[in-house]
């Protein structure tokens, strides 16, 4: 079968089942000569050693040349599957991750963004891997695929859902103190309805873009809409509360007002709200993007 027709789960699964088997098949027998020669050559029946034997050619021809054998099948094996992970099929479709701490965002090549990956069913989907910040993982145990996101450095995975579903996308290094929390899935879905969501528009203003902006740029990573705590403050209630924050080394309590949004989103190291780490990044969101989101937080009651 050519590279392009396997599936990242073809090249994986066949593999691991083979190194597992041969261990297996090692184990049981190293296991079972060790016990027979335990019993068989007892001290109790064997009280003096009556071997004469000083070597054996043949054996240690044998013992030398099968585990060659096994060990450059075993290299063999995992070189053709690893060229197959690494060698993406020519019709792949193309989709950026952006990863951040502490959340996903997919950019399609028509610019429409998401914070889960939406994949159609039976076609190879190239993802690109880039970091804003700090080194991410990206593992999707279901598709047997994962790589890491490191600053600077372009990366890519490539994988074909085979029947639709849910899988679930985590980061696989640990990237902070809200590691825990960047999990997102994979949205395997059929293809016209893939092609329906793709080329759908988004709601123009109101609360269903504010929400969708957030999670695109990252926000709801670190932030919850309904009071619980994460790394960072919730946005239930925030617009119009008082807020004691440390501005320049010195404690004060602001109203958070729009100006205070926009300034905690676009330079959060401005003012640092107690009883929070100092680790959000500066961002450059956009001013249209801006103003919907923070519309969208002065509504969050």
């Amino acid at each position: 079968m050519e590279n392009q027709l396997l599936t990242t789960t073809q090249a994986v699964d066949p593999v691991f089942m083979f190194l597992f088997g041969a261990c297996l098949v090692l184990l049981v027998g190293i296991t079972a000569t060790m016990i027979f020669f335990v019993v068989r050559y007892r001290r109790s029946k064997n009280p003096e050693p009556t071997s004469q034997v000083s070597g054996s050619p043949l054996l240690e021809v044998i013992w030398t040349l099968l585990p060659t054998i096994l060990v450059m099948g075993m290299f063999y094996y995992g070189w053709t599957s690893y060229l197959s992970l690494r060698t993406v099929p020519k019709n792949a479709m193309q989709v950026k991750a952006e990863a951040r701490m502490w959340s996903w965002d997919f950019i399609y090549q028509n610019g429409k963004h998401s914070p889960k990956l939406v994949v159609p069913v039976g076609r190879p989907v190239q993802v690109n891997l880039e970091s804003e910040d700090v080194i991410h993982g990206f593992y999707v145990p279901a598709f047997r695929i994962k790589r890491d996101v490191v600053p600077g450095m372009k990366n890519h995975v490539w994988f074909v859902a085979s029947s639709p579903g849910s899988y679930d996308l985590f980061c696989s290094q640990y990237c902070g103190t809200g590691h825990s929390a960047m999990i997102t899935t994979v949205e395997a879905v059929p293809a016209d309805k893939f092609e329906a969501w793709l080329n759908e528009k988004a709601a123009e203003g109101g609360a269903a873009k504010g929400k969708a902006l957030l999670e695109s740029h990252g926000c709801l990573g670190c932030h919850s809409l309904d009071g619980s705590t994460k790394v960072g403050p919730t946005f239930k209630g925030l617009y119009g509360s008082q807020v004691k924050v440390t501005r320049g080394g010195k404690a004060e309590t602001v109203k958070a007002d729009e100006a205070y949004l926009r300034e905690s989103i676009l330079n959060p190291g401005a003012a640092i709200v107690e009883g929070f780490p100092p680790i959000m990044p500066k961002s450059d969101i956009p001013e249209g993007d801006l103003k919907v989101m923070v519309e969208f937080l002065e509504g969050e009651k």
